[in-house]
């Protein structure tokens, strides 16, 4: 799963790591939206998704890595109960700009016992926050890792999606340890 606050990159990171053209459920934003989405730091966003996204990576010939990327605002997030049944783990991009944006995204992992990572999307326009200030901002555990990430970029999403499979398998390793 890709999560986050509207406008943190998730549609951008699933249609550049996929291996297939990306489903997606983008919609314009209209004068509709107003007073109802929260346009403060993303004015020049033309759409938004309104269910989902779907991307697929191929491991290799028998492993498929489906991707699925959220609604940001909160008028779609009754969508992420049922988004995040039988998922393996979760990508949070958040956007340094709006840190509060990402609070939901972050609370809903936590509630839902979601393995994930915080990926810190470098927007450029953003200032280069210390990983720990960012840690600390969005009272996130020594546990959980945060990785920066161009969103835009192939090889940088991969590396997320990596970030999150380690994180994921360290957890395992970690609750099969005997107590």
């Amino acid at each position: 799963m890709v999560a986050g606050g509207f406008g943190t990159g998730k549609t951008t990171m699933v249609g550049s790591v996929s291996e297939i053209v990306p489903l997606t459920t983008e919609e314009t934003l209209t004068q509709a939206t107003v007073g109802v989405d929260d346009l403060v730091g993303v004015a020049d966003k033309k759409s938004t998704t309104v269910s989902l996204d779907f991307g697929r990576i191929s491991l290799n010939e028998q492993l498929v890595l489906y991707l699925f990327g959220t609604p940001g605002q909160e008028r779609f997030w009754f969508l992420w109960n049922g988004l995040f049944k039988g998922a393996l783990g979760a990508v949070v991009l958040v956007d340094t700009r709006r840190l509060e944006s990402s609070f939901r995204a972050i609370e809903e992992m936590e509630r839902l016992e979601v393995p994930f990572v915080i990926a810190l999307n470098l927007f450029p326009d953003a200032h280069n926050h210390p990983v720990e200030e960012v840690r600390e901002a969005l009272a996130i555990s020594p546990q959980t890792p945060i990785v920066t990430c161009d969103a835009r970029d192939r090889a940088s999403s991969r590396d997320v999606l990596i970030a999150l499979i380690r994180h994921i398998k360290e957890r395992s390793v970690a609750a099969l340890e005997p107590r």
